[in-house]
């Protein structure tokens, strides 16, 4: 007979989770027995559709995590099919993509979609959760930060800004938050070998190999290294852990 999973009867929304990282959170999820909202401005049925041919729930959503009417909209959804929500991971942003330059280089508007995306992004995506979660006196909310908040590595200042807001963030919301049994903490990866990743030329040679060397466990991440904290951070292994950063990087990062 198989066995519950730590999450089994949990619902869960996991934003850009078409693809890479955010792919690999919700099949994980779906394995400890949770029900999973697979959301992203890219389209999310294959990977719904792999959930419920492996025996789990899902639910395919289209979100755009900077439209607040969009998330709304993910969340109700949601709690329409499902009955409500427990856990949010707030995986989508902008970086695989993204190209390294000096700061002089950045146009205003590069800037403000980075912060569109990987800020207000997490910012509507928990505030359109907490009334459910509340409501419930239980929450589990990861927001997904970058071990380059704690290394500050040049050429990417707009990426490393959004992300060391979202520590912040995350430890305003974890207080204003506690009192309704909800914990709000941070996943911070490191480099993560993901499909934009490899697919990136800035990402080739040196740069990775110089990341791979600055950690004490020597060898490239993937994105099922970022799942075992992902599902403590989610289970109730975690319930007196709140506001608080786990950086995930093969120790490059010793915080």
């Amino acid at each position: 007979m198989k066995q519950a999973g730590r999450l089994a009867g949990r619902i869960a929304i996991i934003t850009g989770a078409a693809q890479g990282i955010g792919a690999q959170y919700a099949h994980a999820l779906a394995a400890e027995g949770a029900s999973v909202a697979v959301a992203d401005v890219q389209d999310t049925n294959p990977v719904a559709q792999a959930i419920v041919a492996a025996g789990g729930q899902a639910l395919a959503l289209r979100a755009d995590v900077t439209d607040a009417e969009s998330v709304r909209a993910m969340v109700a959804a949601t709690i329409g099919h499902f009955g409500r929500v427990d856990i949010l991971i707030n995986n989508a942003a902008l970086f695989g993509t993204v190209s390294l330059k000096p700061f002089e280089a950045l146009e205003s508007a590069e800037w403000d979609r980075m912060m569109a995306v990987n800020v207000r992004g997490a910012f509507e995506c928990c505030k359109a959760v907490s009334a459910e979660m509340r409501k419930n006196q239980y929450g589990k909310i990861v927001n997904i930060a970058s071990g380059t908040v704690f290394k500050g590595p040049p050429m990417m200042l707009h990426y490393v800004a959004s992300k060391g807001a979202i520590v912040a963030m995350t430890r305003s919301l974890a207080r204003e938050l506690g009192s309704d049994g909800i914990r709000v903490n941070t996943l911070a990866p490191g480099l993560v070998m993901s499909e934009n990743v490899l697919a990136n030329p800035a990402w080739k040679g040196a740069i990775t190999e110089n990341n791979v060397a600055s950690r004490a466990i020597k060898r490239e991440a993937t994105p099922e290294d970022m799942c075992g904290t992902m599902l403590y951070l989610c289970s109730t292994d975690s319930d007196f852990v709140t506001g608080q950063v786990l950086v995930v990087d093969g120790g490059s990062v010793m915080h």
